[in-house]
């Protein structure tokens, strides 16, 4: 029993074959995600919706090769950012990516488009959607759009992932699942936020309608079949389910983006984001915070490859330099420093040593913005970083001792489809019993 995966992140649009039965991921390909548009006002950053297509058909035509009695299609997908389509599911916008920067620029009150739009809602109402508002949130584009007049009445705004499962099939989608509902949820009411459609104008647009990650959504017709497709995940959402976590588990996913995250049955605001999860349950989660991206920096300013980097790393002594990686906006900073350098402390590993130390002090510092009664009992590391990492790995169970396990894989985000699809062909009712199966079939 085959399942085709594709997940659109920002750096790459990834796809395998799941086998569901042997619990395996096979045939794994993947294309670059295309390169923004050029020639924008700057801040802007905007992604041509075809080349989008062109590179998911690339990869599912690959695997549909390799798997031609395919039983489904499951995606998960890059969250934040927005495309508006027509009522046959047509583009009338690029896709307006999360990193846009539009919203922060000025307004004719005086103050950011993002800053009034944070104002206007106020604290309570940015908590029940998730206290998610930045410049490439759906919510803040979306009003930005509204607001020059470029919002055409009845249109549908779409994730990105949501677009292209319209696009395979035909526009006939019959809904879209919570964890890529734009970040536009009244989380306590598990529904649609209609408050903000209607503060922000938002309420002339048609939206989709609401269910859930293991019921088909639309049918691709391709080469003489008709494959039921499911309606995409978040990306964030796809890699914890990956990760197998479960209550009492706090998470480091740690790739070229990163989050700390908690599981919770009951929604209950914080100073963090929530996200919708699976089965009708929460995440309290921090992220953006630095990590690939940020050591990418690092890794330039060196001209080293990683081999040789970790190597230094691990043999280096630790001194009293220091580095901060908040290069990027985030929720710790926007600048970064690398200080307290001398003729003797400065090399290749010294540098990474120091990185890695900064990486970990910001987890423990999050950590006790999640739960500050610590209330886990073990962490779970996932993401490509945390599979290369072990040295970072070590420094963060300094910060925050606990039990630790590391996810089996490093594709978590096409791991976490494939235990969706045991709920999707029938052998679990719910992602929790998926969650066991798969690891009982990889001996834990």
């Amino acid at each position: 029993m085959q399942f085709l995966a594709l997940d659109i992140g920002s750096s790459f649009i990834k796809g395998a074959v799941l086998d569901s039965e042997k619990l395996t991921i096979e045939h794994v390909t993947r294309v670059p995600f295309p390169e923004p548009i050029s020639g924008l006002p700057s801040g802007y950053f905007e992604i041509d919706p075809q080349l989008v297509m062109a590179a998911v058909r690339e990869v599912l035509d690959k695997l549909l090769a390799q798997a031609p009695k395919a039983l489904g299609v499951q995606f998960s997908s890059q969250m934040g950012g927005v495309i508006l389509v027509d009522s046959n599911g047509k583009p009338l916008t690029n896709y307006i990516s999360w990193r846009d920067q539009r919203t922060t620029e000025q307004s004719a009150c005086g103050e950011s488009y993002l800053a009034g739009i944070r104002n206007w809602l106020g604290e309570e109402r940015l908590q029940n959607m998730g206290n998610e508002l930045r410049a490439g949130s759906p919510l803040a584009i979306l009003s930005w759009l509204q607001n020059q007049g470029l919002l055409e009445p009845q249109s549908v705004a779409l994730s990105l992932g949501d677009f292209v499962l319209g696009e395979l099939c035909s526009s006939e989608v019959s809904h879209v699942d919570r964890t890529l509902a734009l970040g536009l949820l009244n989380l306590p009411r598990n529904d649609w936020h209609y408050y903000a459609w209607a503060s922000f104008g938002l309420d002339v647009l048609d939206w989709p309608n609401l269910g859930n990650a293991w019921n088909v959504a639309g049918t691709w017709k391709v080469r003489g079949q008709e494959i039921p497709c499911y309606p995409p995940i978040g990306d964030h959402q796809a890699a914890l389910a990956g990760a197998l976590l479960n209550s009492g588990e706090l998470s480091l996913n740690i790739s070229t983006g990163s989050q700390i995250s908690l599981l919770t049955d009951e929604f209950v605001p914080g100073n963090y984001q929530t996200r919708p999860y699976l089965d009708g349950r929460y995440l309290n989660t921090i992220t953006h915070l630095p990590a690939g991206r940020s050591l990418d920096v690092l890794v330039k300013l060196v001209n080293k490859p990683w081999p040789e980097i970790i190597k230094a790393a691990e043999a280096a002594p630790d001194t009293d330099l220091s580095a901060n990686l908040t290069f990027f906006e985030g929720p710790l900073g926007s600048r970064g420093s690398i200080s307290n350098i001398t003729t003797e402390n400065l090399s290749v590993g010294t540098l990474f040593r120091a990185a890695f130390r900064n990486m970990a002090a910001n987890y423990a510092t999050c950590a006790a913005r999640l739960s500050s009664e610590k209330n886990w009992d073990r962490i779970v590391f996932s993401g490509g970083l945390a599979q290369k990492l072990p040295l970072l790995r070590q420094f963060i169970l300094e910060k925050l001792p606990s039990e630790s396990r590391l996810c089996s894989s490093a594709e978590d985000t096409l791991l976490g489809l494939l235990v969706i699809s045991q709920v999707i062909n029938g052998r679990a009712k719910n992602l929790q019993e998926a969650s066991l199966l798969v690891s009982a079939a990889q001996g834990g």
